[in-house]
């Protein structure tokens, strides 16, 4: 599905170049957009820092107990 969204935006974007060469679009509208992308830049990035954070910390618990029961299983 992925492959099927990128194409589906390669080819937006493909048509918008070719509208913005001619002078078609408006710049509040590419400006807009450009704004709405970078927004949501954030919102993924929060997202994803927010996640690997969770995941490190679950890591660091599973490391403490490995390494707790091989002391303990190695006496």
């Amino acid at each position: 599905m992925n492959h099927f969204m990128k194409s589906i935006i390669d080819w937006m974007l493909e048509k918008e170049e070719g509208m913005a060469r001619e002078c078609v679009i408006p710049m509040q509208e590419l400006d807009a957009q450009i704004a709405k992308v970078q927004e949501e830049k954030v919102k993924i990035q929060e997202k994803y820092d927010d996640a690997m954070s969770e995941l490190d910390e679950v890591l660091k618990r599973l490391e403490k107990m490995k390494n707790t029961e091989i002391l303990r299983c190695n006496k």
